[in-house]
């Protein structure tokens, strides 16, 4: 995201995507509800992604 959360860290976790999309920060575990056009607004890079099983 384009701003560091409360906890001084940077890393989301996404939870959940639809029409809200749920993050979760890696560091303190907070849960954060999104719509899509604010989270694609906010989003800086994505890290890494995780492969589909």
């Amino acid at each position: 995201m384009k701003k560091p959360h409360a906890c001084q860290t940077n890393r989301w976790e996404i939870v959940r995507m639809g029409m809200d999309i749920k993050i979760k920060c890696v560091h303190c575990a907070h849960i954060v509800m999104l719509s899509r056009r604010d989270f694609e607004k906010k989003l800086k890079k994505i890290l890494e992604k995780k492969g589909e099983e």
